[in-house]
């Protein structure tokens, strides 16, 4: 595989990464905000039912008030003012039970609205602690990642410097070989220069013609001549 293949892979998939990282940034933000909006309905519950609360315990001391008053309300009339008719007795007691009603109803509502405003602190309890709970995943799997893009990076930079180093050592092997290859080729010349003959090299090389060994003239030796004599 290129090496310029491999580096564009690699910067494609730190490109990627990186992409992630924002996402999850954007993400963290998000549920980052909506925990202190959360938060902050939380504390207007929490004043509210610390306020409901001081009603409730004002409306408990009324009800205990205005009962002492219409259980003591005859006899202290009776022994105190002996003006006071039944009819006008009967009027204030009635008053007294009648604002102990709607005391009571005030009551019965608060009470109503406290535990709502106690399930409400409960679910927003709940959520910001699910959030806060997603917001640390989250960041364990920013860290994560962004472990992982470092060491992809190094890796990527370690790529880069072994195939700078052999683009190097193959440039030098190159630049040895035709050292060796002139030196070769200076060697080769002197040495046809020392045999007389044309380098090989030259472009006015010219073949010699070969040369063919001139066949002797065998003379015809005439019949009789050089007998030699039995006798």
């Amino acid at each position: 595989m290129a090496p310029s293949t491999s580096r564009t892979r690699d910067a494609a998939a730190l490109r990627m990464k990186q992409i992630a990282f924002d996402n999850q940034s954007r993400m963290i933000r998000r549920l980052r905000a909506q925990l202190a909006t959360a938060r902050r309905e939380s504390d207007t519950i929490k004043e509210e039912h610390k306020a409901n609360q001081i009603a409730l315990e004002a409306s408990h001391m009324t009800i205990a008030g205005l009962t002492e008053i219409g259980l003591s309300s005859y006899p202290s009339s009776r022994r105190f003012d002996a003006s006071t008719t039944p009819d006008h007795r009967g009027a204030q007691l009635a008053t007294a039970r009648r604002e102990s009603d709607t005391i009571k109803e005030e009551h019965k509502a608060n009470q109503i609205a406290l535990e709502a405003s106690h399930m409400t602190i409960a679910g927003l309890t709940e959520i910001g602690l699910s959030m806060s709970k997603k917001i640390e995943k989250m960041r364990e799997k920013k860290q994560q990642a962004r472990e992982i893009h470092v060491v992809c990076y190094q890796k990527f930079q370690a790529r880069i410097q072994a195939a700078e180093d052999s683009m190097q050592a193959q440039l030098l092997i190159i630049g040895a070989l035709v050292e060796e290859k002139d030196s070769l080729l200076q060697t080769i010349q002197g040495l046809q220069e020392a045999n007389g003959a044309p380098t090989p090299f030259d472009d006015e090389w010219e073949e010699e013609p070969e040369e063919h060994p001139e066949e002797e003239e065998i003379e015809d030796i005439p019949m009789g001549e050089g007998e030699i004599d039995d006798e």
